[in-house]
């Protein structure tokens, strides 16, 4: 196995460093900001907290050139000349809280993390590297990069933070057991429609409003999650270079299949950062049903 990239390294050393800070955070900022990102939705005070944390660790990083957030308009520059092919510095794209409405309701939420050598935006093969922290009863970080995915505990003690590995070669199991869906039923194609009816007949509806809980289950239990397209939202609702890159990027890593129901994410040519797509991941046999279902 080839010896982990230092500078992929560093980035979720700080990643996993701002965890317990954002985490801590949370009970005083679960407010509206009164602020709209690039997306036009509205920002939770958590949101700002977040991406002004991890803005800061991660544009201090030795080998980050720039740093781009769904929360900020354009890539805040941090040095160095990204996709110059010498290795020189790296892009980074983050969701800094990823399903921050469930701030109010107190459910799962977590940050999702890319990791990119070229110019954003930039396609999911771009990417070297990506992952997610989970804030769900333990502080969780799953980490994707060309050697395969792992899950690791972070725990914060005496003002030190360590990253504990708990599975070293994740995979998604071969017998699916759990799926969530995103959207409002009425709002679903009726191609959709007719192929969620056919799983709910098979597998185990788990969805809690945070895309990284809802595929944390996918990759834990197996399964299937899509954030469809909708009637009247036909480019759907997650951000390509934030969301559905990264998370494309792990789910296939772990031995799975991504799409936007014809085109897997991967291959996917953005025009801007703030681009949305519709997502479906999870076991490839799933994922070819899917395609198949929706052509």
């Amino acid at each position: 196995m080839a010896s982990p990239d230092p500078v992929v390294e560093a980035i979720f050393d700080a990643v996993a460093a701002t965890a317990p800070e954002i985490r801590a955070a949370l009970p005083g900022r679960r407010v509206k900001s009164g602020t709209d990102n690039p997306s036009g939705e509205s920002v939770m005070a958590g949101d700002l907290y977040a991406d002004e944390l991890l803005g800061d660790a991660l544009t201090a990083v030795d080998g980050v050139g720039s740093f781009v957030s769904e929360e900020r308009e354009a890539a805040v520059d941090a040095g160095g000349a990204v996709g110059s092919g010498d290795g020189d510095a790296y892009a980074v794209a983050i969701d800094p809280l990823d399903g921050s409405s469930n701030l109010r309701s107190n459910n799962a939420m977590g940050t999702v993390v890319g990791v990119y050598d070229a110019p954003l935006p930039a396609t999911g093969r771009d990417l070297v590297a990506a992952g997610y922290v989970l804030y769900g009863p333990i502080t969780t970080m799953v980490v994707a990069d060309d050697s395969g995915v792992r899950e690791e505990v972070v725990e914060a003690d005496d003002g030190s933070v360590s990253r504990s590995v708990v599975e070293d070669d994740l995979r998604l199991p071969d017998d699916p057991l759990v799926y969530g869906f995103g959207g409002r039923v009425p709002d679903w194609p009726d191609a959709f429609t007719a192929f969620a009816r056919e799983i709910e007949d098979e597998l185990k509806l788990r969805y809690g409003g945070a895309m990284v809980g809802d595929v944390n289950q996918v990759l834990t239990y197996g399964g299937i999650f899509a954030y469809p397209a909708l009637v009247d939202a036909p480019e759907g609702k997650l951000r390509l270079s934030f969301e559905a890159n990264p998370i494309a990027y792990i789910v296939e890593q772990a031995g799975g299949a991504a799409t936007d129901g014809d085109t897997d994410i991967l291959d996917i040519e953005p025009e801007g950062v703030h681009d949305r797509v519709p997502l479906y991941v999870g076991n490839g046999e799933l994922v070819d049903r899917l395609e198949t279902a929706l052509d």
